[in-house]
């Protein structure tokens, strides 16, 4: 059997995608591939592959034991996907680049969840053959489309009512989301609900912290910030909403859409390049906020142009299942496990 130790304080910060990757790709490994890898977290044994999840300093001094096996390293950001996220003092900034790319040149092999980064790697001096892509996924377990009864109590349960229109989105509460449109698009339009759901998951030193916290304290009444909520709690509002809403100027592959696409519900996004390689027409495209605004009052009137986005949504979750990355991943793990070998061979 192989032995996999997994590196990663991904959960240690709530509200972050990282997080929901690592607890989704540990899900996996235990209801698919249980019987053919041996995995441990945050342990320091022998190991065939170590696969680091986050670029703790722990975790980079350990990349120099033997002990580690063939080294995989998670490449959930870049230091220009920081910019819009994390408020770095600029005497330090250039320092926390370099190291997060010196971290991932420790990596035998890197895995992107979007085929657009291996470019942008390859620019940073990583040879793209140590790059592979392999494509997020969320547990139909924890996100599912309920019953209309279901959706019905949900709904009562969260004030809304049967005429109301809801928007929901989700992430941590910064620039890089687009919080600013969402809240715009509330403000002018005050016959449709809104709901963001997350918060601030690096407290003070998230970007424009000052900022997003007074937006939430004068958030009209058609808009409602939940803070950072469980993820057992976005299935209900995911279910709940008309229509999700993510306005994200800069992401890889969001969680967020593939829970909304489980769940089967509408998804509208900002346009971004980097999707069109990865789910492209699985969801309604507008490139700024004009475009946003016009587009949800015609969903909100047109339930046939609705239901034609939630197919898409269905189709989204069906290629992202679970079986199908479980699959990938297998052969990923195998594959990686015999060059470590063949490198001991030789």
């Amino acid at each position: 059997m192989i032995n996999i130790t997994m590196f990663s304080s991904a959960q240690k910060v709530a509200g972050q995608g990282v997080g929901s990757a690592y607890a989704e790709l540990m899900s996996l490994l235990q209801d698919y591939l249980a019987t053919d890898f041996d995995v441990q977290v945050n342990k320091y044994r022998r190991s065939d592959i170590s696969h680091y999840h986050t670029i703790d300093p722990q975790f980079f001094l350990s990349t120099f034991s033997k002990k580690r096996g063939r080294k995989i390293g998670y490449v959930h950001f870049l230091p220009e996907t920081l910019e819009g996220s994390l408020k770095i003092p600029r005497i330090f900034k250039k320092i926390v680049y370099k190291y997060v790319i010196a971290f991932y040149k420790r990596m035998d092999q890197l895995v992107v969840v979007n085929p657009s980064f291996i470019p942008k790697l390859t620019a940073y001096g990583i040879d793209p053959k140590k790059v592979t892509y392999i494509p997020n996924f969320v547990s139909k377990q924890a996100f599912y489309p309920v019953t209309a009864e279901k959706r019905r109590r949900i709904r009562v349960k969260l004030k809304l009512k049967p005429t109301d229109f809801m928007i929901f989105g989700d992430g941590q509460v910064q620039k890089r989301k687009g919080v600013d449109d969402f809240y715009r698009l509330a403000v002018n339009n005050p016959h449709l609900k809104f709901v963001w759901a997350g918060g601030f998951s690096f407290g003070r030193i998230t970007a424009g912290y000052s900022h997003y916290e007074q937006m939430i304290q004068d958030a009209p009444d058609n808009l409602l910030f939940t803070d950072i909520i469980p993820r057992s709690e976005l299935n209900e509002y995911l279910n709940a909403a008309d229509l999700f809403l993510l306005p994200s100027f800069d992401e890889l592959f969001p969680m967020s859409v593939l829970e909304a696409f489980n769940t089967q519900t509408p998804v509208l996004l900002r346009d971004l390049d980097l999707y069109q390689a990865i789910i492209a027409n699985y969801y309604a495209p507008a490139t700024d906020y004009e475009q946003m605004n016009i587009i949800i009052n015609q969903l909100a009137q047109n339930p046939l142009q609705l239901a034609n986005l939630a197919s898409k949504s269905k189709a989204a979750a069906d290629y992202y299942s679970e079986e199908h990355l479980s699959e990938i991943w297998r052969e990923f793990y195998e594959q990686q496990a015999n060059q470590n070998e063949v490198a001991h061979e030789s």
